[in-house]
């Protein structure tokens, strides 16, 4: 029997557990995929706890994760826009990714283009389609200067690319260690902490005219109380902020579509988007690979491979 992650109760990553479960069938419209690597996501880890249950409840047992890439193994009823053998990449609506065989609709997967290797395959729908969303939604022109926090995190480090492919100039919130790949992909690496809005005013042009926001913890007041507009501030996790302010909030919802994923995977596979894997783990390690994401100090994407 294959094998997938399960919590039956909300809580830390003792809760995990991978088990046996029954082979899934694809219904109408679906396709059975062979999972070869799946992305991890502070969201994941926030229903887990429980801390989403309000706005996204769990149904225990509970399974979990949405990004994947593999290989499709079995066909639904009158399906024609895959064959058995083919290799996407997608996402899934019904947290359970994060499994040896999953069931996905057809219409949530594209093909997997040969340059772009399976473990970013597997992790790129979540931060893809909410860096998309986010720099969408600042509207950024050349000559722009705009702030990321979080810069080198899995969102963060794909929003500083789509950002300085429109011509404005990025300035990327991040540990020091982090500094040379920011360095590598046209960013101005700011560290930060403690006096962080005098960094930014430094090195930036100037004057500030958007921030993508994918941490929390103060950065929407700050860009605010640096003349940036509301309608210019884009936070994925602030939205206490976002209400108080009139901010915007789009994220992964307001870019989730198959053309978007199958644009961002054109753009790695001519090698003009580069998503950093931090590490992969297997299926079984998964509590470890929550543990090491939940540290919020790594550069890129933590993926599983079953």
């Amino acid at each position: 029997m294959p094998l997938a992650v399960r919590f039956d109760e909300y809580g830390d990553t003792d809760v995990l557990e991978v088990v046996e479960v029954p082979r899934p069938v694809p219904g109408p419209g679906q396709v059975l995929v062979r999972v070869k690597a799946a992305g991890i996501n502070p969201g994941e880890a926030s229903i887990r706890k429980g801390l989403l249950h309000d706005m996204w409840p769990a149904t225990f047992p509970s399974g979990q994760g949405s990004d994947l890439a593999g290989i499709v193994d079995d066909l639904g009823p009158d399906v024609t826009q895959f064959a058995v053998g083919d290799e996407v990449l997608g996402f899934v609506d019904s947290r359970g990714s994060h499994a040896e065989l999953v069931v996905a609709d057809v219409g949530n997967l594209v093909a997997r283009p040969g340059n772009v290797p399976w473990d970013v395959a597997g992790s790129l729908f979540v931060v893809g389609t909410t860096a998309y969303a986010a720099v969408r939604a600042v509207n950024l022109v050349p000559g722009d200067t705009v702030v990321v926090s979080a810069a080198a995190g899995g969102v963060g480090s794909v929003a500083v690319q789509l950002a300085a492919a429109t011509g404005a100039t990025v300035i990327g919130l991040a540990s020091e260690e982090h500094h040379p790949w920011l360095i590598g992909h046209g960013v101005i690496p700011v560290t930060y902490g403690d006096g962080v809005e005098d960094r930014i005013r430094e090195a930036g042009t100037g004057r500030l005219d958007a921030l993508i926001d994918t941490f929390g913890g103060g950065y929407v007041e700050m860009a605010i109380g640096m003349g940036v507009p509301p309608d210019r501030i884009d936070t994925i996790i602030d939205r206490t902020a976002a209400q108080e302010y009139g901010t915007k909030t789009d994220g992964s919802a307001a870019a989730a579509n198959a053309g978007v994923l199958a644009d961002l995977a054109a753009m790695i596979d001519k090698g003009a988007l580069d998503i950093p894997i931090a590490k992969t783990y297997p299926l079984t390690e998964v509590r470890q690979a929550f543990r090491h994401l939940e540290e919020r100090h790594t550069l890129g994407k933590i993926v599983l491979e079953p």
